[in-house]
């Protein structure tokens, strides 16, 4: 299978990924609830993932909050700094990770910057929305629909000079692009374990530069006495039993990005995304590129998009199709009616996935 559906999950996951996995069911118990051995491996191996994250994300380790996914840690996030009616500024390619829990908080939201691969007129708009006052920004790093790289450096810039507290979504970006708490400055960065983190699905990271409010209550290991969720991180929002043999196999995908380098990992995926791109250019379809674009691609096809992916399907290539879980970024986009193809490389992005997708694309059109 030609596998190009890595904005979803990362898939075909390094071999000491799994190994980890397997390892830590075979030799670990519950972290934090005793002083067996059993006990003390796993929280030593909980341990060792917020080492890797720290080193890999600027932060502390106790700054390393160990969430189910990104979605999880998205919504801790903006029930911390969002209450309901606030007024919140987003950028116009928001998952509905993001919109969804304001739209619950009935959170008066501000769009800003809904133009393509435009720096400029992302951050003409999103000045002049933080200039009213909002109680809180939250902006994507990168489009999970098209692959926009969002100008998150001076963007933070920005919610510093005005004041305002701000969450980054790290969604599509951790593992392929550089990103450091300490020197954004965000309040809070949410991302999945299972995409370019490369670890198993169940896994997220919330990275914490403020102390969060609990989403969840329970047993954290740690001041059982009282009532209240610890007031410290990151035992404040790790209520219940973490998710071991996951967090080890994240804590070698981790490790494994340390050896092979993100930088290295999201210019083979960028090298890809351009040619495909072009290949797609030339077959005559209607193609979503421009500068500032990472590993993803979206295209609109002369058919319907479901019935095009069906179609790649049974010729062994894995490709999304539909809303992608966006509907604000097709809205920006104009392509709420129709959707479009995702194509989104990974890790092992190479020539022969291009190539090979882009003779099925001939043949089909």
């Amino acid at each position: 299978m030609i596998y190009l559906d890595n904005g979803a999950t990362s898939f075909r996951k390094p071999p000491q990924v799994r190994q980890a996995v397997l390892e830590a069911m075979e030799r670990c118990a519950n972290p934090g609830r005793g002083g067996y051995p059993a006990a003390m491996a796993a929280a030593e191996q909980v341990y060792r993932c917020r080492e890797a994250a720290a080193e890999l994300f600027g932060c502390q380790p106790e700054q390393v909050a160990l969430t189910s996914n990104c979605t999880h840690g998205l919504n801790i996030a903006i029930r911390t700094l969002v209450k309901p009616e606030d007024q919140v500024v987003i950028s116009g390619f928001e998952h509905n990770a993001v919109t969804r829990p304001l739209h619950a908080l009935s959170a008066k939201v501000t769009v800003a910057g809904q133009r393509l691969f435009d720096w400029g007129n992302t951050l003409e708009e999103f000045e002049k929305a933080l200039r009213s006052g909002p109680k809180a920004a939250i902006f994507t790093h990168v489009s999970n629909v098209f692959g926009y790289i969002l100008p998150v450096e001076q963007m933070a810039r920005l919610c510093r000079q005005y004041g305002v507290p701000f969450i980054l979504d790290a969604a599509q970006s951790a593992g392929a692009i550089p990103v450091d708490l300490q020197s954004l400055g965000a309040d809070f960065i949410a991302m999945p374990g299972h995409k370019g983190l490369l670890g198993p699905q169940g896994t997220g990271l919330l990275l914490c530069a403020r102390l969060p409010e609990p989403l969840l209550q329970g047993g954290t290991g740690s001041d059982s006495i009282r009532q209240e969720m610890p007031d410290y991180l990151p035992d404040r929002v790790e209520a219940g039993t973490v998710n071991v043999p996951g967090i080890a196999g994240l804590a070698a995908g981790l490790r494994y990005l340390r050896r092979v380098g993100v930088e290295n990992i999201g210019r083979r995926e960028r090298t890809q995304a351009e040619k495909t791109a072009a290949g797609l250019t030339r077959l005559g379809l209607k193609v979503f590129s421009g500068s500032h674009q990472g590993g993803t691609v979206s295209f609109v096809p002369s058919m319907d998009c479901d019935e095009l992916a069906q179609k790649l399907a049974k010729r062994g290539v894995a490709v999304r199709a539909g809303l992608h879980c966006a509907p604000l970024a097709h809205k920006s986009a104009g392509t709420l009616e129709t959707g479009t193809v995702r194509v989104s490389f990974g890790h092992d992005a190479s020539p022969g996935q291009t190539q090979q997708f882009l003779a099925a694309m001939a043949a089909l059109i």
